[in-house]
């Protein structure tokens, strides 16, 4: 006859629950006092009470014929912006990219990459670190300056940080892919970007163009932070009826920017969908 196995009445598992919700507690509470986190401040009354006062100003929305014409003008600057920026980091990262990918070199085919070599790629790696580890803000800033204001600026902003984020990432896929057919190529005397054009892109294709179509989905968001230090854009009209306490222009422009980011999550969703 089959025994039968007894339940336990407790989970088996909950000691190590505790142990690490105990433990995530220890370290998330310093955290919360060094930055001040009291988000039941949001109750108070007197803060209910301005929350009101701003979600009411929304309504009626903006919708006359020149508003309306106004924000379909920025929104397609405001898509130009993130495309253009995106296409001009993939200008950036694309060679960078070649450079500082190990499977590409050939000294790196008997184990140990020579010298001048490894020392070219680790300077490209540490300008990619530079390059991401400024964010599009500060560059914006920077540009708005030297150029003036409008896309431009953003453009420009989106390209340098972009750039290094891609070329990170870029350099990761590809190195962590398949390689053996790159390294076959590379040994029977084919150049750098044959290996990669026949070698490395075709089983990484798909993942790159993922990340790609994801990063240019992001750039629309921020083409739209970068309108508010002048970078022109829904983003600098949004900052302006702000600043003008009109909140009306402000929630119909705040729609279309959730209309647009939800269009680019659509696009990249099919997108996706079509290289799997």
């Amino acid at each position: 006859m089959a025994t039968l196995q007894t339940v336990p009445q407790r989970d088996p598992a909950w000691h190590s629950r505790l142990f690490w919700w105990t433990a995530a507690l220890v370290v998330l509470w310093p955290l919360g006092v060094a930055t001040e986190f009291k988000p039941w401040v949001l109750l108070e009354r007197d803060n209910l009470k301005i929350s009101a006062q701003f979600l009411g100003s929304f309504l009626p929305l903006a919708h006359d014929a020149e508003f309306l014409g106004m924000v379909a003008r920025e929104t397609w600057r405001t898509i130009a912006m993130a495309t253009a920026g995106v296409t001009l980091g993939l200008v950036l990262a694309i060679p960078l990219t070649l450079v500082c990918t190990r499977v590409l070199s050939v000294s790196a085919l008997s184990g140990r990459m020579a010298l001048l070599p490894s020392a070219v790629r680790q300077a490209v790696r540490w300008l990619l670190v530079v390059l991401r580890s400024i964010p599009e803000l500060v560059w914006a800033l920077v540009f708005v300056r030297v150029v003036g204001l409008g896309p431009t600026a953003g453009v420009l902003a989106i390209a340098l940080t972009y750039g290094g984020m891609l070329g990170k990432v870029y350099g990761e896929i590809l190195e962590s892919g398949e390689t053996h057919a790159t390294e076959n190529l590379l040994r029977n005397g084919s150049g750098r970007l044959q290996a990669f054009f026949f070698g490395l892109l075709p089983t990484n294709a798909a993942e790159l163009t993922s990340y790609t179509v994801y990063r240019w989905e992001c750039a629309i968001r921020s083409s739209v932070v970068l309108g508010f230090v002048g970078a022109g854009g829904l983003g600098q009209q949004l900052d302006n009826s702000m600043k003008m306490f009109n909140g009306g222009e402000v929630a119909s422009m705040l729609l279309v920017f959730m209309a647009l980011v939800a269009l680019a999550d659509r696009v990249s969703s099919w997108l996706r969908r079509a290289l799997s």
